[in-house]
């Protein structure tokens, strides 16, 4: 199947515009902190959201309006994660309100959320003021800007969109997303909008959705932590007018495809953005023997600290990955185990068979100097296998952590 990218971001699908301006909640009034996605037309709307058992008042209001599975707009603003403050909730019903109100839609239409920083009252008066214009500002090349407005510690933008053949006509699906800190599986510190012209039951939206988020955002880390706020969403309009999709067709498994390729690109570029990082970590586990034991094994190698630094100072410590993967849940053989790691300056095997191996130092090192960093584990134990994503754990992270308020 042909699933190529294309520019546009959540505006690529027809039927979308998006908008991103300065509100006032941050202090430099050349970054912007609200961001607007808008539909023609309403839409089937999915949610997977945070494992958290603390979330913030845009999350739960969310996850109320989209009990009737649709939504026709998305509004976000950064700087206040608008959680554990007075009046949480009240300030995401009365965000969702003005929205609808300028959109001319319900407010049970407005999927709503907020990122930044946890337990500051929100100046919600400058975000309700402001709506007016963001919804003003709503244009079909728009993507870029609320891409940015979405943004907390990230240094990279980070929006993908894909077109491809399903249910007769051409498709499209866009997103834009967030995240660099508070990064785990069961969802991080990250925000994701999806868009899609595609015309797709609610069922086969969710559980799209569901999967890709399975596959590739919940296999991400960057420091262990899951945040209150993480969600990531999703608005079919069926503008794109072809034949609807069900679980059970061919043209559903197409757009998992290209759903899945949108999510992987995003969740790498969130890993590749860690707060302070300087490396990409992607483990692949082959050999596993069943997905359960394959995911949880590759999470835990790039969840370890000690092997993230490792991977810092380029440092070919193979015992830290034995270590994690002892640490993963299920049951495995030990005996077997296989570990080499893999760049762009070349590959080398450093355990075979669950012996350690005698090995190049200095090739080594320049293996991990470079900015991408694959670890290939094989448990010679089964047939199943996963990848997840990390960073390296930098001096930059204590420092940017450390300073997160000022």
């Amino acid at each position: 199947m042909n699933i190529n990218y294309i520019p546009g971001g959540v505006c690529a699908p027809q039927g979308f515009t998006a908008a991103g301006i300065h509100c006032g909640l941050r202090k430099n009034k050349n970054k912007m902190d609200l961001a607007m996605i808008f539909s023609e037309k309403p839409c089937a709307a999915a949610v997977v959201s945070t494992k958290n058992k603390i979330k913030s008042g845009s999350l739960l209001q969310t996850l109320e309006n989209l009990s009737g599975n649709t939504a026709q707009a998305v509004i976000c603003n950064s700087v206040n994660a608008n959680v554990y403050n007075s009046g949480s909730l009240d300030n995401a019903k009365r965000i969702c309100s003005r929205t609808a109100a300028e959109l001319l839609l319900e407010p049970s239409d407005v999927i709503v959320a907020s990122t930044g920083v946890i337990g500051q009252d929100m100046n919600t008066e400058v975000i309700l003021n402001s709506i007016p214009v963001l919804a003003s500002s709503l244009s079909g090349s728009g993507s870029p800007d609320a891409a940015r407005a979405i943004q907390t510690t990230d240094i990279t933008l980070k929006e993908y969109a894909v077109e491809f053949m399903a249910g007769g006509v051409k498709q499209r699906i866009g997103a834009i997303a967030k995240g660099a800190g508070m990064i785990h599986p069961n969802m991080a510190t990250m925000l994701c909008f999806i868009t899609t012209d595609a015309d797709i039951e609610v069922s086969a939206l969710q559980k799209a959705l569901t999967c890709a988020c399975d596959i590739t955002f919940n296999m991400i880390s960057v420091d262990g932590d899951s945040s209150t706020n993480d969600m990531v969403s999703i608005m079919a309009n069926g503008e794109s007018g072809g034949t609807c999709l069900t679980v059970d067709s061919e043209d559903y498994r197409t757009f998992l495809h290209a759903l899945v390729k949108v999510t992987r690109y995003l969740a790498r570029a969130i890993a590749a953005d860690g707060e302070g990082a300087t490396r990409l970590l992607e483990c692949t586990v082959i050999g596993a023997p069943g997905s359960t034991v394959a995911k949880s094994a590759a999470r835990a190698v790039i969840s370890s600290n000690l092997l993230k630094s490792a991977m810092f100072g380029s440092d070919a410590n193979w015992g830290r990955v034995l270590m994690a993967l002892g640490n993963s849940e299920g049951c495995f053989n030990t005996d077997r185990i296989s570990i080499s790691f893999k760049s762009a300056a070349g590959s080398i095997d450093v355990c075979e068979n669950g012996t350690g191996k005698i090995f190049d130092e200095t090739k080594a090192y320049e293996i991990l100097r470079e900015k991408e960093i694959k670890i290939i584990v094989d448990l010679q134990d089964g047939t199943h296998r996963a990848t997840a994503w990390g960073c390296d754990l930098t001096y930059e992270y204590v420092k940017i952590n450390g300073e997160y308020r000022s």
